[in-house]
């Protein structure tokens, strides 16, 4: 008898977004090399990429944070991994604690530095595809060192201040609500910053919900 052929497993499914255009052929021609990854679309913008994983159902996205115009990479990942069928893999340059902690809240499986070797970003897609975690190295240790501190130590009115951000006010609507002035918001929002180790508004919110810091 003729043994039958095993069948080959299918190629994992990528939909790259980087609003850089060279950066896009980079990679298209760097995946291109390995014959179980297969690009099935590019997106140059947050909007595109959201747009472009419901129609393609990619297995995975590889996602850049910093897209210019429209909503950012932390954005569309939180859209695209709403429903669960697709994974989001960050490739980025940026490995701040508030953009790592933004990612993974948003639902990104993976967080991955462009400096990496192509085989550590080979592997990682694989591992995305199946739901896998994947961290470079200095994020994960960024991660652990965040696990390992304790927890920010805030004044009862800096957690008033911290509760109104997260709503969504500024800095006026902030010192209507608590009856201050807004120079005392700004002060307040400065040492904020530096206890949560962030330097925007959205990144303390991140930071707090991940430390439960919020009411």
């Amino acid at each position: 008898m003729t043994g039958e052929a095993t069948a080959s497993p299918a190629p994992v499914r990528i939909l790259l977004c980087d609003d850089h255009v060279v950066v896009r052929a980079g990679l298209l021609a760097l995946l291109g090399s390995e014959p179980d990854i297969e690009v099935v679309g590019e997106a140059g913008s947050g909007e595109e990429a959201v747009v472009l994983a419901a129609r393609l159902t990619p297995d995975v996205v590889l996602m850049d944070l910093q897209l210019g115009a429209g909503i950012d990479g932390v954005e569309a990942t939180r859209r695209i991994a709403a429903d669960g069928t697709v994974h989001v893999l960050v490739l980025t340059t940026y490995d701040t604690d508030a953009d790592i902690t933004r990612a993974i809240e948003a639902g990104a499986t993976g967080y991955l530095l462009k400096a990496e070797r192509p085989e550590e970003l080979f592997a990682a897609i694989r591992s995305a595809a199946q739901g896998r975690t994947t961290l470079s190295a200095p994020v994960a240790s960024r991660v652990m060192a965040r696990m390992r501190s304790p927890r920010p130590s805030l004044t009862d009115r800096e957690r008033d201040i911290l509760a109104q951000l997260s709503r969504g006010l500024g800095n006026r609507d902030i010192a209507r609500a608590l009856f201050i002035s807004e120079a005392t918001v700004k002060t307040h929002l400065g040492r904020i910053y530096d206890k949560l180790g962030v330097d925007t508004r959205a990144g303390a919110v991140s930071v707090a919900k991940e430390q439960r810091l919020l009411p």
